[in-house]
Formats: C-alpha cells, structure tokens, sequence
C-alpha cells in the first residue's frame, strides 16, 4: 500500500510502499478515504524539538481519519465489514489505575497512531475494535475525518465550563476556530479570539467571534478587560502552543478563572507563575486528547444538531500526493483545515 511515512530523523515525510498491517482477533482493517492534517503532523513534518524528543522513526504518521471496514477478526462483535467508521487514536492499555477509573484518555502507557505506532496517512490501518466509531450516515466524509481535533475542542470547551461564562481563545489555527462554535453551542455569552494571523482573524468572526484582536496590539489585555465590566474573561482556551500566546492569554484571564491549556508548545515555556497563575487563583487544566468515549457522544450529537459544522474550518480538500504542498500551506499560515483524500484508486489487501 501507499503510506506517508517519516523515514528518519529529518523534516519531511516520504511516500512509500508499505505492507498492508496485519490484523489480530479483536481488530479490523480500514480502507482510509479521507484524512486530516493536523498541528501534531506539522510538528513532526518539520522535525522541531517536541518532535525529536517524542517521535521514533521511521513511523506511517497521521491520526485523523475516517474511511470503511474491509476486514474484521474473528473475536470483533459490534463492527461489521462494511461499516463506515472513524477511531479513536489513543490506544490505551485498559489495566493501568487512569483506565481504569474513567480517564483512558491520560492513559500511563498510551500510544497514539501516527505518532507512537503506525497511523493513518496510508491505504489502510488497523485499529483495535474498541477504538474503532461507526459514523452516522448524516455526517459527511470531511467532517468525519476530523472528527478527533473537533473532539479536542469539544474537550476544552466542556472541561472548562464556559457555559455563561466570557471565553478568550488564544490561537485560532483548526482546533481554535472549531471551539469558536462549540462555545456558543456550550453556552457561552462571549468569545473573543486572539492570533498573529488576519486571515484566521477574519475567519473566527464568521464563525461567530464577538471580537478578534491581533496578538501583537497595544492595549490588547486592557480591551478585553474592558469588555468584561474590568474583570478579565471568565475562561482562556489556550489553543496555540506559544509560550507568548500562553503568558498574553494568562493576563486576560480574570481571579479566579480558569484556563485550559490545548497547545503543544514546540520548546520549553517561560511563565512568571506567580503572577500569572498562583497571585490570580487560576484554575489549570491540561487538556490531552478526547474523553473516551463520551466526547465522541458529544461531538456527534453537535454536528448531527448542526450546532457545528466543521466544513466552515476545511480550506483545502487536496491529493494525498499532494502532502508537501499542503504542509508548506499549513506552515504559511494560508490554510484552515486540510483534508487529503485517499479515496482514489486503492490497491486491494
């Protein structure tokens, strides 16, 4: 099969051949149609510091897609050949203490497809049964394959409790601008978005920003301070990974509000952790992944309402020969959400 592949130590992927992944008696074997490219696969396209350290080539990388059941084992119950399905990309050991109390998404020794095992940017991919979430007939293709970053901002936005609350977003790349509508869906009674990019700016007040505010402007702290009778915004979603976006997104955060933390930082981060954190009674949240499963439950339940629609956020539906063209768009900042189609002509098992 055709697979996306980093094959060592250097930015770039390459696309191989690679074997078509075997299948135990709990898993099945997807046919991949569509997949989405995401920050993650950035990080590692471009080799930075986070990826040095986490990722092993060579490795199929990509964790975000949606395609059909070919082929099952012989021990799987509730999915059937056929079946159009998504996954969840964490695959977790079911027996550690977090698993085990309702927190599989931190699992201790969890692997992540496309990051800790071989992912999904291929013809097909094998995924453990439990893992695996057949898709209603109402969801489109794209939105299905991204169906795990609208989960991460479904995620933020319900661990942080925005309902009634005045919500600030730092970093609106794919996943901020899909909290823009899960906020408002979830409550919220203002959203301001904050970004270096006026292209993503322009974007997030479409998708029903009360405010955006370029990151480098004087004053930005004051404004969105003045927006919330002087207080500061009730909760940060911190969506971008920058260690400057964490600490401006810190200072708009009012006393005793919280802040969910989503981004992954490429380096290290300074914080004056008194002042920011500890003086201001602030609540942290380190947000990883999805809730397995009852953010998928939510996720469905708001596309499925129409409440969201992540087709707003997809700029580019391209090749997946096209890959380099893609990342060299995400890295410009001149794309959203890029989905790369698998769907062509697909060598059979």
């Amino acid at each position: 099969m055709k697979a996306l592949v980093k094959p060592g130590a250097q930015p770039g992927f390459l696309l191989a051949e690679a074997p078509v992944p075997a299948i135990g008696a709990t898993d099945v074997l997807i046919r991949v149609e569509k997949v989405g490219l995401c920050g993650t696969d950035l990080h590692i396209y471009s080799w930075d510091k986070w990826a040095q350290t986490r990722v092993k080539p060579p490795l199929i990388v990509g964790h975000e897609f949606m395609g059909t059941v070919v082929a099952a084992g012989e021990a799987v119950r509730s999915i059937r050949i056929g079946d159009r399905v998504s996954a969840e990309g964490h695959i977790v050991d079911g027996t550690c203490l977090l698993c085990r109390t309702g927190q599989a998404h931190i699992c201790e020794r969890v692997e992540i497809i496309g990051v800790d095992r071989d992912g999904a940017f291929a013809e097909y991919i094998a995924m453990p049964e439990y893992n695996v979430w057949r898709l209603d007939p109402a969801i489109p293709d794209e939105c299905a394959a991204i169906f795990d970053p609208l989960g991460n901002a479904v995620h933020t936005v319900m661990a942080a409790g925005v309902s009634v609350k005045s919500v600030v977003i730092t970093g609106v790349g794919s996943i901020g601008l899909m909290a823009i509508p899960v906020a408002r869906a979830a409550g919220a009674t203002s959203v301001y978005a904050v970004d270096v990019n006026p292209r993503k700016l322009e974007m997030a007040e479409r998708l029903g920003a009360d405010a955006t505010f370029v990151a480098t402007q004087d004053g930005l702290v004051d404004e969105i301070k003045a927006r919330t009778r002087g207080d500061g915004a009730d909760v940060l979603l911190e969506m971008s990974g920058s260690g400057a976006a964490i600490d401006l997104g810190l200072q708009c955060v009012r006393n005793g509000g919280t802040a969910a933390l989503l981004g992954i930082p490429s380096d290290s981060v300074n914080l004056n952790l008194a002042e920011r954190i500890i003086f201001k009674g602030l609540t942290v949240l380190g947000i990883n992944g999805r809730r397995m499963f009852e953010t998928w439950y939510q996720t469905e339940a708001l596309v499925k309402s129409g409440r969201v629609d992540p087709r707003a956020i997809i700029t580019h539906v391209m090749p997946y020969t096209a890959f380099d063209h893609a990342f060299e768009l995400m890295r410009a900042g001149e794309a959203a959400k890029i989905v790369l189609d698998f769907k062509g002509d697909i060598a059979k098992p």
